[in-house]
């Protein structure tokens, strides 16, 4: 089973390109961020001509999540945003998906709030948002051992996910206070997939469409997939794709696919 990642920073320009993404790589699952769409714009119907359902959850201009899932595969319980915390933001969609071979997959898509830099109120509204998703998956982690939770974090683990980790100390994506929530969530009993296995260095899923970011390898790695200890043992690959960020009016991000066994 694989399921994958990926913020399309605008479904809506960057549909015939999630759709030639999927011909070539089939996943199961994939969640989608910053589909800035709402939700009677969602094109549900270009992606069940492929073979996938969707459920999503969006909003006019910014934000805006879906999950896109093979048709065979039987999806229930779907959960729109933080349950017991209050936000009018288009963030994170929930569902449990059914695996014939893994059994039920609770799988979180989620768009973490970017938090513009430290010391503003959009830091503090990240910092809440940060708790307020803990606080909920610790339960949901009770009740489903088998969780994926897949996104756009807007936050680096460490300084190996910055290209230039002196430059960048201290600003947003790569502050302590970040960090210390992204550990976390870890410490719920989840995994970094990604560091499961070994990658090469500057290995990132975001450049800045400026400055020729791309091009310089100057990115970050900010989009992950976390999976609990109960899936740990079945997670055979993790990768980031960078094919789509070299195509005309890519998206800033890449997908991160990760292979459950």
């Amino acid at each position: 089973m694989q399921l994958a990642t990926w913020n399309v920073n605008s479904l809506n320009v960057r549909l015939p390109q999630v759709l030639e993404w999927l011909a070539a790589n089939p996943v199961d699952v994939l969640a989608l961020q910053e589909t800035k769409l709402t939700d009677d714009k969602f094109p549900a119907d270009a992606f069940a001509q492929i073979g996938y359902n969707a459920q999503w959850f969006g909003q006019k201009t910014y934000n805006g999540v879906a999950l896109l899932t093979k048709a065979a595969l039987p999806v229930s319980d779907v959960v729109k945003n933080i349950p017991g915390f209050t936000d009018d933001l288009a963030r994170v969609i929930t569902a449990t998906v059914a695996d014939e071979k893994l059994g039920m997959i609770r799988v979180v898509g989620a768009y973490f709030p970017n938090g513009q830099e430290p010391g503003s109120e959009k830091f503090d509204y990240k910092m809440n948002w940060l708790k307020g998703l803990r606080d909920w998956l610790k339960v949901e982690l009770q009740t489903h051992p088998n969780l994926v939770i897949m996104g756009d974090y807007n936050i680096t683990f460490d300084d190996l996910d910055v290209w230039d980790p002196v430059a960048l100390e201290g600003t947003i994506h790569c502050t302590e206070e970040e960090r210390y929530q992204l550990r976390a969530l870890i410490a719920l009993g989840l995994n970094d997939a990604h560091r499961l296995f070994p990658h090469p260095p500057k290995t990132f899923s975001w450049w800045d469409y400026r400055n020729m970011a791309f091009r310089k390898k100057q990115g970050l790695r900010i989009d992950h997939i976390l999976v609990s200890h109960a899936l740990k043992e079945q997670v055979s690959a993790c990768e980031i794709d960078i094919t789509p960020r070299k195509n005309e009016r890519p998206s800033d991000h890449a997908p991160v696919v990760v292979t459950l066994n």
